[in-house]
């Protein structure tokens, strides 16, 4: 295995290795570690003591943001769609089953992140979680590496956001609204679709949609605004007009702030994982994908435009507004409490709030 070659590949990234000096650690910082236990059978984990956490997201990238943290590489969702899949072969693990199953994480991320964020060099920039690979995945259950993060993030007062498919980011809820407090928190679930045997079968690991929806509804309830990125919108399985209407419509019912539709796109490494599993539950789709698929890894924009408005149209219908990449979202925040108020009870005390523009 290359633990010498590890260095971060961000979301968006290109598809070439990256220089053998930018290594994050080398092969004496790992150790594999297994659990028998049911929710972890399978999987190993190769833990690490990373060099730096923060990363910069390549020029070239399509992502709206510059900085992103991974504590988590490989990711037990074994969504067979997932775009990061590539990243597995710079450590000689292949993309498909390894990527599910051969999880690093970074066990010193907490630590790592409080020193760079007190650097003079670093300039409070907002970061980016859950983009590549979800922080939030089974493993977080075990680690427990991101309230160390939050609490971090928070202590420095440092803007950032979070997009996962975990419901186990409620855990960190009481932290959540410390950070949002003083600092711009941008939360996103993924949801896209709500078809319970699509689900079963393409995103084995993850709660089911309704679950990640009770979490929206939950955090909105706790005064975190939070949207909904509806994605992916998998062509000729979750497009129809009565799926996209179904997956909207569940969406706005939970109280999410915006939605985002973004249609699948299937990098190297991803592509032939898909493939694989279309051609085992779905053949008879496996050349329309490919006709579709022709020119690369994204859909044609005809295909693109037409999902998106559709999207759009039925969140006006249902009252939600969507919103691209990075949209502004609103979320209340209570305000300081009044001299007097403070020796008060807490029932006694004086309601009040304001608003927060986040991203």
């Amino acid at each position: 295995m290359r633990w010498e070659n590890l260095t971060e590949k961000p979301a968006g990234g290109g598809d070439s290795a990256p220089p053998r000096d930018a290594a994050l650690f080398g092969t004496d910082a790992v150790t594999t570690r297994t659990f028998d236990t049911p929710e972890f059978r399978g999987i190993v984990f190769h833990e690490v003591r990373a060099r730096t956490i923060v990363n910069r997201v390549p020029g070239a990238s399509r992502m709206p943001f510059e900085w992103t943290i991974n504590p988590y590489r490989g990711c037990s969702h074994a969504c067979v769609y997932c775009f990061a899949r590539s990243t597995h072969s710079y450590l000689d693990l292949d993309t498909g089953h390894g990527f599910d199953s051969q999880i690093v994480v970074k066990v010193n991320a907490p630590e790592v992140l409080r020193r760079q964020l007190a650097s003079p060099r670093w300039h409070g920039e907002h970061i980016a979680m859950g983009t590549n690979v979800d922080c939030y995945q089974r493993a977080e259950g075990r680690y427990g590496l991101m309230p160390g993060i939050i609490g971090a993030l928070r202590d420095h007062a440092n803007p950032f956001s979070i997009l996962t498919k975990g419901t186990l980011i409620l855990r960190d809820l009481d932290l959540l609204v410390e950070a949002a407090e003083v600092t711009d928190v941008g939360l996103s679930v993924s949801v896209g679709f709500v078809d319970q045997e699509l689900w079963r079968t393409v995103e084995p690991g993850t709660p089911a949609p309704h679950r990640r929806l009770d979490v929206v509804r939950q955090l909105s309830e706790h005064g975190l605004g939070c949207g909904v990125l509806m994605a992916p919108v998998l062509p000729f399985l979750s497009d129809h007009p009565d799926q996209l209407r179904a997956t909207v419509r569940a969406i706005a019912a939970s109280g999410a702030t915006s939605v985002t539709p973004l249609v699948l796109h299937l990098r190297p490494g991803a592509r032939e994982w898909y493939t694989a599993w279309l051609g085992r539950h779905h053949p008879h789709l496996v050349r329309r994908y490919e006709r579709l698929y022709a020119a690369g890894a994204y859909a044609p924009k005809w295909y693109q435009r037409r999902v998106t408005r559709e999207v759009h149209e039925l969140a006006r219908e249902f009252g939600i507004g969507p919103s691209g990449p990075g949209g502004p979202r609103r979320i209340r925040m209570r305000e300081p409490e009044p001299e007097h108020a403070r020796a008060l009870p807490e029932q006694e005390r004086p309601p009040g709030h304001t608003q927060l523009t986040i991203l």
